[in-house]
């Protein structure tokens, strides 16, 4: 990856729905890419193609899909992709395999992923921040609903190597000297919304019509800041409650007719993110000496819906969603 107009071999890990998106955008653009996945991922794409589903249209992209994590000894930057709770075993699996040179770009939520990978691996990890409203309606396709940026960090030569990658490939890539800022920030969107999607079965646009659930939306804010403020973490652009709820509206705006990936997850009956999120304020809240009872109840109910295959039909609400 040492010049920008030659693309580097790019791995994708834990391809879905995320990793769809930016592997195949990347792909559309020239990059080599080897999607690494579940066995139904692979076989749909190795058949048919990743199918990539845009508002201008839908691209039906050629790619490599293998289970085989040692697909990735000869890539030298991998995004990785899978859901939080699986980031420290998916790095072990991945560690025999990887090049010592490689960089690790971690397309995740949550707020410690590429530390754990870094501990893993002993490769380069960097922390991405990821705005985009994609799901997987079935294997081998993504549906793209909004955005499509990412913020990484920090500030490096091959951050910068990094960034130019994605914006090649016409894909919005900001460095940032603050990224534990702009972790939390996206923490604070997910602890406000995803719990509340999930929980209530509703799109982002419902929530923000909803009185009761915006005022729900504060105590969450309220608290995750409070946590961040004991924990000396300053969030860009988040200052109070005011411009917390603006970032959490924000999103919920852009990404209206989205369901939370909390929400898809209960719905696909998987284990979902909320230990990384509402979860993790919890965890940091009682180190820090901070109360959050509003998180510690969204949290709570997720984990026993996970746990009670809790399931609901998303595919029907679209009629039903009145425009914002």
């Amino acid at each position: 990856m040492s010049e920008v107009r030659n693309w580097p071999r790019i791995a994708v890990v834990g391809a879905g729905a995320v990793g769809g998106y930016f592997g195949g955008t990347l792909a559309r653009a020239g990059a080599p890419i080897v999607f690494i996945g579940r066995k139904h991922f692979v076989d749909a794409v190795s058949s048919r193609g990743l199918v990539l589903d845009k508002s201008e249209g839908q691209h039906r992209i050629a790619g490599t899909a293998t289970t085989d994590m040692s697909a990735v000894s000869d890539c030298s930057l991998i995004l990785f992709c899978v859901k939080a709770h699986a980031t420290s075993a998916t790095a072990a699996q991945m560690a025999p395999f990887v090049r010592p040179d490689a960089t690790v770009v971690c397309l995740q939520n949550g707020v410690d992923n590429a530390e754990r990978v870094r501990a893993a691996t002993n490769v380069l990890s960097l922390p991405a921040v990821v705005y985009v409203a994609v799901s997987a309606p079935e294997p081998g396709r993504v549906k793209h609903l909004a955005r499509g940026d990412l913020i990484i960090g920090p500030p490096s030569e091959k951050t910068t190597e990094v960034a130019n990658v994605f914006d090649r490939a016409g894909i919005s890539c900001r460095i940032s000297e603050n990224i534990e800022g702009e972790l939390w920030v996206k923490l604070l969107c997910n602890c406000a919304l995803n719990a509340i999607s999930a929980l209530g079965r509703v799109r982002y646009g419902e929530i923000m019509r909803d009185e009761n659930a915006k005022k729900l939306m504060e105590d969450v804010v309220d608290e995750v800041l409070a946590v961040a403020r004991a924990a000396g973490i300053v969030l860009p652009g988040v200052r109070d409650r005011k411009s917390g709820i603006a970032a959490a509206m924000e999103i919920a705006t852009q990404m209206a007719d989205a369901f939370s990936s909390t929400a898809q997850d209960l719905n696909r009956q998987r284990g979902t993110e909320i230990d990384a999120l509402n979860g993790y304020i919890v965890r940091r809240g009682a180190e820090v000496g901070v109360p959050v009872p509003v998180n510690n109840a969204l949290f709570t109910l997720v984990k026993l819906a996970e746990r009670s295959g809790a399931m609901f039909d998303v595919s029907d609400r679209r009629s039903r969603l009145r425009p914002p």
